[in-house]
């Protein structure tokens, strides 16, 4: 029987990546299958339920129980991991800026840590000065502003948010 030669190409890469699957140890093909505790899987699926910056549900479960899993070793709690996750997904749409270009922003700017100081004095998630954040207030029109609450992670993820696409838009120009 002759077969077209896009059939057997097709076939032989089938071959080639269930054997390379055969390889691969049994740890990593089990590490896809674990599933989460039954008290973090309940609060993915409450924090997934609770977003309204994902196209559909389905990329809410996806991002968040993967960001979830890579930022388990920096934030330990899963409750305040998720809401910085869910914060920074949020802001970060609305400013038109990739979520995960404000993760990396923050991995370095605080390592998590929405409680930080600098030695400047920047404050937060993604360590905004407190002359800044008051600047930043009277631009967003917030009604009251006190330094202290840069520590939020809502209201410093975004007046970030708001802060760097200013400045994207200024240097674009």
């Amino acid at each position: 029987m002759n077969r077209p030669i896009g059939y057997l190409n097709h076939l032989l890469l089938a071959c080639l990546l269930a054997g390379l699957a055969a390889l691969l140890p049994d740890a990593s093909r089990a590490a896809t299958q674990e599933r989460p505790d039954e008290e973090l899987r309940q609060v993915l699926i409450d924090a997934i339920n609770s977003s309204d910056s994902f196209e559909d549900r389905f990329d809410a479960e996806v991002w968040l129980t993967d960001m979830s899993q890579r930022l388990q070793t920096r934030v330990r709690n899963p409750e305040e991991r998720l809401v910085i996750l869910k914060t920074v997904h949020y802001e970060a749409r609305r400013a038109a800026l990739e979520p995960e270009l404000i993760l990396a922003l923050i991995n370095v700017e605080s390592n998590f840590d929405r409680f930080a100081i600098s030695s400047a004095g920047a404050q937060g998630l993604m360590q905004i000065m407190p002359s800044t954040g008051r600047r930043l207030a009277a631009a967003m029109e917030l009604q009251s502003f006190y330094h202290q609450q840069l520590y939020s992670p809502e209201l410093n993820l975004r007046m970030s948010g708001w802060y760097m696409r200013a400045v994207l838009d200024k240097f674009k120009e």
